[in-house]
């Protein structure tokens, strides 16, 4: 085999390798962080934000640190604040969806034990294109001190 067709031969690999990278990158996950918790304390908060390439939901998140995970939804009713889960959250083509404190978030409880500050969560979101193909993304989400600036206590 010459050069020029193992140039080629590399060259159709690398695009084919663009395509499938391209094909699996269909939600981005970027500020991902876990609440630390207090010795027995047993539930926290993951927050995080995601952007979806083409129209999809997030159906689920699994962790090993929790035998439950469910993703919830805080909001205002009659001026009263409800927490409850949810079915899915909506990830919208091209926008950001921001799951935080105040918002859609995932509750990890009966937490396998104490999750402490500068440890790293595993969380495993299971993610559905307008198509149905569901997609699992794996995230280490950094744990932030219980006073951290960016949210309110969960409990």
């Amino acid at each position: 085999m010459t050069a020029v067709q193992h140039l080629k031969r590399l060259a159709l690999g690398l695009s084919l390798l663009g395509l499938a990278a391209h094909a699996s990158a269909q939600v981005q996950v970027s500020e991902a962080w876990v609440r630390a918790t207090v010795p027995g304390q047993q539930s926290s908060g993951a927050f995080m934000n995601l952007t979806a390439d083409s129209d999809s939901k997030l159906l689920s998140v699994k962790s090993p640190v929790a035998k439950d995970v469910q993703i919830h939804e805080m909001s205002m009713k009659d001026d009263v604040m409800r927490m409850g889960p949810v079915e899915a959250v909506a990830l919208p083509a091209g926008q950001t969806v921001k799951l935080d404190p105040e918002g859609y978030h995932v509750m990890l409880m009966n937490l396998t034990g104490q999750i402490k500050e500068g440890d790293q969560v595993p969380l495993t979101l299971t993610v559905e294109n307008a198509k149905g193909e569901k997609h699992d993304i794996a995230v280490q989400a950094p744990v932030r001190s219980l006073n951290s600036a960016d949210g309110h206590m969960m409990h």
